[in-house]
């Protein structure tokens, strides 16, 4: 060896071991943070169908769906990074012998091909990334507002940029090295130097043949030990940056997928998780007096989260994908499910070494009165109020990430303990718990007046109880719901339903007074003890009902009645009224003349996805199938099926201000108005609402930018008299609104907006406008 060789060895060793050093160190951090979360079981197993679905998710990269170009560019990146570890170890070998290759595969024609296959689709496959990346990366000389739109905003660019640099600088010596392993090998009439062993890099290494042999070999030192440098670089940047997620998502993201929470492999979305205790159990609130006295509810410190949620915020990718398909960041909120989870990581590293000495130490004074311990999230600023609260809990986030980060999970614990240990949440919350509490509906109107919906319906509805006995002597139990019930929009799609079960000849009961709030909004809020309370009385109630099969016009009562109520002992087969009328259609036993409403023939429709209905169940094809069989034109909005932008009323928003930004449901009904569709049909009484008052403030504003005011809007007086505010809002006869986003009630307008503005209804009045007989 001569003077740059030992050199180059001596370099490279150094650096290797401080690189693998640094990484171990690395390692060991980021394990003993995640290990300070609270257990968690069933992660683990089973074994089978986790490591199924993980090696699926990996190859398949089905996360990044509605991005290809992305898919394609990180999957070559991804698969390039195990193949080329195979040069880096022939990289040490040519510090020594400029001529060496690996025993047995150095010059195996397939690990060639694919060695060099690789090698360029690495290189096209993050030059894509760094040009998309620059593309839309936020410039510090645009205006905040325009920074923000782009999914990079608040990542850290710097080490971006340098897991960037690695991968290009990597895949280009390999490319180099392997040029020059033609050039030696021709010079020395070796029998693999040919086109079939190079066959990505002979083209240009056959330019180098007439160098001399002395120079290429130190050619081949010098790249090779550039090779390994950048390599050990990166290991060492990475293992003193153990929150460095872009970097560490490589390996973490395994272990993130694996222990996701559905085992079949879909996103975390439908239930929430349950409330659990310090080891990781299931907490039954309904027998709240046996709790003990300083049992902490929910997630107060970052410590108090289980450890599949400090993985999670480990894993973080900041490639800002859920922050692009937020509702509440695209309209100006503070909520970024990104910048919430970075908070959560940096919060993490900073009070995990002080929580393991804590333990360590035991249950001594010393460690009970460390300030770094039991930090609420809220109260010290890791995480804002108002950020806290703006999740509408669409689930847009969880599905779009594609390191299987959990975020509503985190969110809606944090919310348990603020609202259950703290009492700290919105104003306007604490009028509707207290309703759920007293009248068992968010409206707070009396259930005698549940069944004022049926008044002047041909036919009778019957209520088990007093007109059947048991629901067992009926086709479905028909479950109303509050809204269905209480406000007048959502009353029109319950009439419409019956009338249409009606005519397909489906036998069909109703609960009357018997039925109470599910519990939706109480548990989004954080309120697990309203929620448990109001879930056991209805799983009573429809068990002495003798429920079996329930249809439901909700799709927040869909989710919790067949995703949340099994934990709590009710199992029943319940389906959304889009699925139930679509089988109807499907058998023959409902037909529709063509058209919808007031509309002639070729009508065209717009159709809104409730995120509770299609993104957290998968329902998307039985309403679209239903418009189809009604002979109208389907206009989808860009953002459709699981890109669905939110209404805005989840997560207990429905019951909250919504000061901050734009509201969700007028940016949404802007869009449905956009598409030029005469109608806008939707699944869900809260979308309903939503976006019939989001319209109104588009013709508002609009007929105010013309100068015209408000006349001819279709936002004028309701049939009780009241005009909507600014936002399109009715405030609710007879009470006191809850603010800009409260909810119309009975009074609110239920008829059709006047011309030039879209019919705002649920399919199912749409479709009962063309019912037919024939």
């Amino acid at each position: 060896m001569d003077g740059l060789q030992v050199t180059a060895l001596v370099l490279a060793a150094v650096a290797t071991v401080v690189g693998v050093a640094a990484f171990a160190r690395g390692v060991v951090v980021i394990v003993r943070t995640v290990r300070t979360g609270r257990p968690l079981p069933g992660r683990w197993s089973p074994v089978g169908p986790r490591l199924t679905n993980l090696v699926r998710e990996v190859l398949g990269h089905g996360r990044f769906q509605q991005r290809p170009v992305v898919r394609v560019a990180h999957w070559l990146v991804m698969v390039s990074f195990p193949v080329l570890v195979v040069t880096l170890l022939t990289g040490y070998g040519q510090l020594v012998d400029p001529r060496y290759g690996l025993p047995l595969v150095g010059h195996w024609l397939p690990m060639e091909w694919a060695v060099e296959a690789f090698a360029w689709l690495g290189l096209l496959g993050i030059g894509a990334l760094i040009v998309l990346r620059q593309r839309v990366r936020p410039r510090a000389s645009q205006p905040e507002a325009e920074q923000r739109r782009s999914r990079f905003f608040g990542s850290n660019q710097v080490w971006a940029y340098v897991v960037e640099a690695t991968v290009l600088l990597v895949v280009l010596a390999v490319l180099v090295l392997r040029g020059l392993e033609y050039a030696l090998g021709v010079q020395d009439g070796e029998a693999w130097a040919t086109a079939a062993h190079f066959p990505l890099t002979a083209w240009f290494g056959a330019s180098w043949v007439p160098v001399a042999a002395g120079t290429l070999e130190t050619a081949v030192v010098v790249v090779a030990l550039v090779k390994i440098l950048v390599s050990m670089t990166w290991f060492v940047v990475v293992g003193l940056a153990p929150t460095m997620g872009v970097a560490w998502h490589r390996f973490l993201a395994v272990v993130n997928v694996y222990a996701r929470r559905e085992v079949d492999g879909s996103p975390a979305l439908g239930p929430l998780v349950p409330l659990r205790d310090p080891a990781g159990e299931a907490l039954d609130l309904t027998a709240v007096e046996d709790l003990p006295d300083d049992a902490v509810l929910g997630v107060r410190a970052v410590e108090d989260l289980p450890w599949k949620g400090l993985l999670d915020v480990a894993t973080c990718t900041e490639c800002g994908r859920c922050q692009d398909q937020c509702p509440a960041w695209a309209t100006g909120k503070p909520l970024s499910p990104k910048l919430l989870t970075l908070a959560l990581r940096d919060q993490a590293a900073a009070t995990a070494p002080y929580v393991r000495a804590a333990r360590a130490a035991g249950a001594s004074p010393e460690a009970a009165a460390d300030p770094h311990l039991g930090v609420d999230l809220v109260a010290s600023g890791v995480i804002d109020p108002d950020v806290l609260w703006a999740c509408t809990m669409c689930g847009a986030c969880v599905q779009q990430c594609p390191v299987d980060i959990e975020h509503v999970d985190t969110i809606v614990d944090i919310r348990r303990y603020q609202t259950l240990m703290e009492s700290a949440f919105p104003a306007e919350l604490g009028g509707t718990f207290t309703k759920l509490e007293r009248r068992g509906n968010p409206w707070g109107l009396p259930a005698r007046q549940r069944l004022e919906w049926a008044k002047g319906l041909e036919f009778d509805v019957p209520v088990v109880g007093v007109d059947v006995e048991s629901a067992a002597e009926v086709d479905w139990l028909f479950w109303v719901g509050c809204a269905g019930a209480f406000e007048d929009r959502a009353k029109r799609t319950t009439r419409a339903v019956a009338e249409l079960l009606h005519a397909a000849g489906v036998t069909f009961a109703v609960l009357g007074d018997g039925e109470t709030c599910t519990g939706d909004p109480a548990r989004r809020a954080g309120n697990e003890l309203l929620y448990q309370t109001l879930a056991v009385q209805n799983v009573e109630t429809l068990t002495e009902a003798g429920a079996t099969r329930v249809v439901v016009t909700c799709a927040h009562c869909f989710n919790t009645l067949s995703r949340e109520y099994p934990a709590m002992g009710g199992r029943y087969e319940v389906v959304h009224h889009t699925q139930l009328l679509d089988t109807l259609v499907r058998e023959g036993r409902l037909r529709f003349a063509p058209g919808v409403g007031e509309d002639a023939d070729g009508a065209t429709v717009t159709y809104h996805d409730p995120c509770y209905l299609g993104r957290h169940n998968q329902v998307y094809s039985p309403p679209r199938d239903l418009l189809a069989a009604a002979g109208v034109t389907l206009a989808e909005m860009p953002r459709n099926r699981e890109t669905s932008f939110c209404c805005g009323a989840g997560g207990a928003r429905m019951w909250m201000e919504e000061t901050i930004g734009e509201r969700i449901g007028t940016v949404r009904a802007a869009e449905a108005v956009a598409t030029g569709a005469s109608a806008i049909a939707t699944a869900c009484p809260f979308c309903t609402v939503m976006l019939h008052d989001g319209v109104a403030a588009q013709a508002r504003a609009s007929a105010e930018a013309d100068g015209s005011g408000a006349q001819g809007s279709g936002a004028g007086p309701a049939a009780d008299g009241s005009t909507p505010d600014a936002t399109g809002t009715h405030p609710t006869p007879g009470a006191a609104t809850t603010g800009a986003n409260a909810p119309a009630g009975p009074g609110a307008p239920a008829a059709r907006g006047q011309v030039g503005v879209p019919e705002v209804a649920d399919i199912a009045v749409l479709l009962r406008d063309r019912l037919t007989t024939d």
